[in-house]
C-alpha cells in the first residue's frame, strides 16, 4: 500500500508535475468500488462471509478522532530538500552518433508498469548498440486484457522529440525491413530474433550477442525484453539517459493529461461532499471549514486483492470458510505451492508479510493524523471482499472517491492498466510524499489487541518519521525507475 498527498500551496513546478503525471496514473489502477457488491468483487467463493472488524477497540475511538491543527500542518506541509536535485535535464549538447549500425526492435510483454521500463531499456539498448531504434512494440497484456499501442498511451512525437540528441528513433521499419514483424517472428526460428537475451543482461552482453546480428543484417528484434538490461556497472551516461526517457521522454497523450487535469479539478472543488450521519452517508453539502482545506486531497494505493490476500497465507478474520475459499485458490493459481503456507499467522505479521486490511490502512491512516474531513481518492485494483471490506475504511473516511465516482463511464472508456512502481519513483524524483507504510511494526501492533488508541498512535507516528517521502538510495539489483537516487539525481548541500 502506498499513499500519495498532494498540497496546494505547493510550489507550481510541482504542482504542474503532479497533475500532469502522477495523478493521471491513479485513475487507471482499475479500481471497483463504491457501488452494488457485483462491481465491487465480493470474492469467486460465495462460501465467503465478511468479518466484523478485528480491531474494534481502536476502531472505536478513530471515528471520534480530533487532530491537533499543530499536527494536521505538519502533515500536510511539503518536504523540505533533502539534497536531491534531478540531473536528468539534458545537456544541450548532441551525442548522437554519425552512423547507425542498424534497427532495434523490442516486443514488451508484462503490465504497463513492466512495459514503460521497457521502453527506458530499449532506449539504452540502442544507445549501447550506436542503433536506430524503432518504436517498442506492446504486446496484449493476458490479464488485462489491453491491447492499447505505443501511440495509444504516449505523446509519440514528444517521445521522438526529446530524445533526438541521443539517438534516432523511427515510428515504423522502412520498407526493405517490413517483413521484420511480430507475426513474422512468431511463425519460426528467424536469425534476427534474439529470445536469449539473460534477466539484467550487461552492456557487453548486447555488444557482443546483438551487435553481430546488426552488422550482418542490418536489423536485430529482441523478444522477450522485460528485465533484460541490468541495473548495475553501467556508464553514467547510460544511466542518466534511462533517467531522461522515465522521466522526461514519455508523457501521455493529450485526452490521458486532460482527464487527470479534470479529476485534480474534481478532487480540489468537489461539486458535493459526503456527510457522515452515524453509521449512515449521504450526499450533501458541508462547508470546507469541515474538511482538511480547500485543494487539499489523499491518494491511497490499496493493494488488497484476492491474489495478494491468497498469497500471503495470512488470516483475515473469515474464519474457517475464508481459510478453505483462500487455500482452493492457491491450489489453483500456484498449485499450492506458496512458501508463505508453512507459517503461522502470528509468524507472517510478525514478519511484516500480511497485506493491510482495508481496515488497518484506515486505522494507519487515523493514527498519522489524517481527520474524517480528508478528502481520499482510492486508487486500486479489485478489493478482495468488495464492499463489505471497504465499509470500514468508508467510516473512517466518508470523503472517500474512487475513479468511477468522480469521472463517468465515457471519460473512463479508454483508461486503464497499472504504473505503480513508476509511480513512487517519480514522486521520489519531484521529492513528493508518499508515506511507505513500516509492515513490520504494523503487523506487531494490530496482534496486541490491548493496545489503547494513545499508544497505538504514538507507535505509528515514531515509526514513519522517515517514512513520508524521504529518499532512499538504490541498492544493488534495485530498480532505477523505483530508487531514482543516486542515479538519476545529484547531491547538493542545501542552503538552511
Amino acid at each position: 500500500m502506498k499513499l500519495l498527498y498532494n498540497n496546494h500551496h505547493q510550489n507550481r513546478t510541482q504542482r504542474m508535475a503532479f497533475a500532469g503525471l502522477i495523478v493521471i496514473l491513479l485513475p487507471i489502477f482499475v479500481p471497483n468500488l463504491f457501488e452494488p457488491l457485483g462491481r465491487a468483487s465480493p470474492t469467486m467463493f460465495s462460501e465467503w462471509n465478511a468479518p466484523k472488524p478485528r480491531h474494534s477497540s481502536l476502531l472505536k475511538i478513530a471515528l471520534h478522532r480530533q487532530i491537533p491543527t499543530e499536527q494536521q500542518s505538519e502533515l500536510w506541509s511539503p518536504l523540505v530538500s533533502q539534497g536531491w536535485r534531478p540531473c536528468a535535464e539534458s545537456t544541450g549538447t548532441s551525442s548522437l552518433p554519425k552512423k547507425s549500425r542498424g534497427y532495434v526492435q523490442v516486443f514488451l510483454d508484462g503490465g504497463l508498469n513492466q512495459q514503460r521500463m521497457g521502453i527506458c531499456d530499449a532506449v539504452a539498448v540502442a544507445k549501447i548498440l550506436n542503433a536506430t531504434l524503432v518504436l517498442p512494440h506492446l504486446e496484449v497484456n493476458p490479464v488485462w486484457r489491453d491491447s492499447s499501442s505505443f501511440a495509444d498511451i504516449f505523446d509519440v512525437d514528444h517521445f521522438i522529440s526529446s530524445l533526438r540528441d541521443e539517438i534516432s528513433i523511427v515510428k515504423e521499419l522502412p520498407s526493405e525491413y517490413s517483413w521484420s514483424s511480430r507475426e513474422y517472428y512468431a511463425t519460426g526460428i528467424r536469425d534476427t530474433r534474439i529470445k536469449t537475451a539473460p534477466v539484467h543482461a550487461s552492456a557487453n552482453w548486447y555488444l557482443e550477442n546483438v551487435l553481430p546480428i546488426l552488422q550482418s543484417y542490418g536489423i536485430a528484434a529482441i523478444a522477450p525484453f522485460s528485465h533484460r538490461l541490468a541495473f548495475d556497472n553501467l556508464p553514467t551516461n547510460i544511466q542518466h539517459l534511462r533517467c531522461k526517457v522515465n522521466f522526461q521522454a514519455l508523457v501521455f497523450v493529450p485526452h490521458i493529461r486532460k482527464l487527470g487535469e479534470t479529476i485534480v479539478h474534481r478532487l480540489r472543488h468537489p461539486p458535493g461532499k459526503l456527510q457522515a450521519s452515524g453509521t449512515e452517508f449521504h450526499k450533501g453539502r458541508i462547508g470546507d471549514s469541515e474538511v482538511t482545506g480547500a485543494g487539499k486531497f489523499t491518494v491511497l494505493h490499496l493493494r488488497f486483492d484476492k491474489d495478494m490476500a491468497a498469497h500471503s497465507a495470512c488470516d483475515f478474520g473469515g474464519g474457517k470458510a475464508e481459510k478453505l475459499a483462500l487455500a482452493k485458490y492457491r491450489q489453483v493459481i500456484w498449485q499450492g505451492r506458496v512458501l508463505n503456507s508453512q507459517f503461522t499467522d502470528e509468524e507472517l505479521r510478525n514478519q511484516g508479510r500480511c497485506p493491510l486490511t482495508p481496515e488497518e490502512i484506515g486505522l494507519l491512516l487515523a493514527a498519522l493524523g489524517f481527520n474524517n474531513g480528508t478528502r481520499l481518492y482510492l486508487a486500486s485494483h479489485k478489493v478482495y471482499g468488495g464492499e463489505a471490506r471497504i465499509s470500514t475504511l468508508q467510516k473512517l473516511f466518508p470523503l472517500m472517491e474512487d475513479k468511477k465516482s468522480i469521472a463517468s463511464a465515457e471519460e473512463l472508456a479508454k483508461i486503464e492498466g497499472n504504473m505503480h512502481n513508476a509511480l513512487v519513483g517519480h514522486r521520489a524524483y519531484l521529492n513528493l510524499k508518499t508515506i511507505r507504510p513500516n509492515m513490520t511494526l504494523l503487523g506487531k501492533l494490530f496482534l496486541n489487541k490491548s493496545m489503547g488508541w494513545t499508544e497505538f498512535q504514538h507507535a505509528v507516528r515514531n515509526g514513519h518519521k522517515n517514512r513520508l517521502g524521504h529518499i532512499r538510495l538504490r541498492k544493488t539489483k534495485q530498480s532505477i525507475y523505483t530508487y531514482p537516487a543516486p542515479d538519476c539525481c545529484t547531491f547538493f548541500e542545501p542552503h538552511i
